[in-house]
C-alpha cells in the first residue's frame, strides 16, 4: 500500500474527522447488521428470482458498502488540523470570494473538502479541492491579490482574491 502523497490529503478540521469517524462506526455495526439480517429474512421467504425484498436490500447492501469504503479512504488520507486563522491568508478549510478579471460579480466557495459542509447542512457552496487548478493556484494568496492559473480547458485565468475568511 502507497502511503499519501501531499496531493491525496484531505484537511479537515477535529470536528469533521470525528463525526465521519462515527459515521463509519456506525455504518459498520448496526447499520450492517440490520441489512445483513433484511437479506437473510427475504432470503429465506424463497425464490430470489422474484423477490423484490432481497433485491432491494441487496442494493442498499452495496450503497452502505460503498459509502464504508469511501469513508475508510477519507480518513486514511485525512489530515487533522485546527481552522485557520482569519488573517486574509487562503488556505484550506476557508470560504474564499474571488472576482475574475473583468468582472464585476464575485463568487464564493469552500476550499477544502465536501464533507466539512455535512456540518451545516443549510450551506450551500460549491466546494474546490486545495488540489484543483484555481484551488492550488490561490493557496498561500491573500485578500487583494491577482492570481492566475491554467483552467482544465488550456485558458488562463486571472482572479483577485476579494475575501478569505475561516469557514
Amino acid at each position: 500500500m502507497t502511503q499519501p502523497t501531499e496531493t491525496d490529503t484531505i484537511w479537515v478540521t477535529q470536528e469533521a474527522y470525528d463525526r465521519l469517524a462515527e459515521e463509519l462506526e456506525h455504518l459498520k455495526g448496526d447499520v450492517r447488521a440490520d441489512i445483513t439480517a433484511k437479506i437473510a429474512a427475504a432470503r429465506d421467504e424463497g425464490d430470489l428470482k422474484e423477490n423484490g425484498g432481497y433485491h432491494a436490500a441487496r442494493e442498499e447492501q452495496g450503497k452502505i458498502e460503498g459509502r464504508i469504503r469511501q469513508l475508510e479512504d477519507m480518513l486514511r488520507r485525512a489530515e487533522v488540523g485546527d481552522k485557520p486563522a482569519d488573517d486574509g491568508l487562503v488556505e484550506a478549510g476557508m470560504r474564499v470570494t474571488i472576482r475574475f478579471s473583468g468582472d464585476t460579480e464575485t463568487e464564493t466557495f469552500l476550499l477544502g473538502s465536501r464533507e466539512l459542509l455535512s456540518m451545516d447542512s443549510a450551506v450551500d457552496l460549491d466546494v474546490y479541492s486545495p488540489t484543483s487548478p484555481l484551488g492550488a493556484a490561490l493557496l498561500g494568496h491573500q485578500v487583494g491579490d491577482e492570481v492566475s492559473y491554467e483552467a482544465p480547458n488550456g485558458n488562463t485565468l486571472t482572479v483577485e482574491v476579494v475575501e478569505a475568511k475561516p469557514f
